[in-house]
C-alpha cells in the first residue's frame, strides 16, 4: 500500500509544525517505528524551515511552498520546493555549510543528509526556486497495519 500527501503552505513560521505533525501522524497510523517517524520528522523540519527563510526572497514570488511526501513500501521520500532565487549557481549540487556547533542557524541541510539515507538538493529547472528531497528506508513496528511485505 502506498500512501501520499502534497501541502501548499504559507511562508510562516507556524506552518513548520503544522508539517511535522501531519508526517509523524500518517506515520504512526501506517505503524512506522517511531525512532525512522523522529528522524523524518526532523529533517522535514530543517526543510521547511529553510523554505520559510529564504524560498521567496525573489520580488513577485507566491508567499507558499510545497511539501509532498511518500510512503510506498519500504521507502520514504519528502520534498520540499519553494519559489525563492533557489540555491547559488556552483557545479554540481550546492555546498552544505558546516556550521559552529554553537551558531543559531546554518546546519540544517547538513542535518537533514545526516539523518535521511538519499538527500538531492537543487533548483527546479526554468521557473526557480529551491527543492530539497530525502529519502530514507522505513522500518516497522510488529503491529503495523501497513507493513511492507
Amino acid at each position: 500500500m502506498s500512501i501520499w500527501w502534497s501541502l501548499h503552505l504559507r511562508r510562516d513560521a507556524a506552518s513548520v509544525p503544522l508539517a511535522r505533525r501531519l508526517l509523524l501522524g500518517t506515520m504512526e497510523t501506517a505503524g512506522v517505528d517511531p525512532d525512522v517517524s523522529y528522524d523524518l520528522s526532523v529533517a522535514l523540519s530543517e526543510a521547511c524551515a529553510n523554505a520559510v527563510e529564504h524560498g521567496g526572497a525573489t520580488p513577485g514570488s507566491p508567499e507558499a511552498y510545497r511539501v509532498t511526501a511518500y510512503l510506498d513500501g519500504e521507502k520514504c521520500r519528502i520534498e520540499v520546493a519553494d519559489s525563492g532565487p533557489g540555491f547559488p549557481a556552483t557545479r554540481g549540487r550546492p555546498p552544505t555549510r558546516h556550521a559552529r556547533t554553537e551558531a543559531e542557524n546554518g546546519r540544517g541541510l547538513g542535518l537533514i543528509q545526516e539523518l535521511a539515507d538519499h538527500v538531492h538538493i537543487g533548483n527546479k529547472p526554468g521557473r526557480g526556486g529551491a527543492v530539497v528531497s530525502f529519502d530514507k528506508i522505513l522500518k516497522w513496528r510488529e503491529d503495523s497495519p501497513l507493513m511492507a511485505v
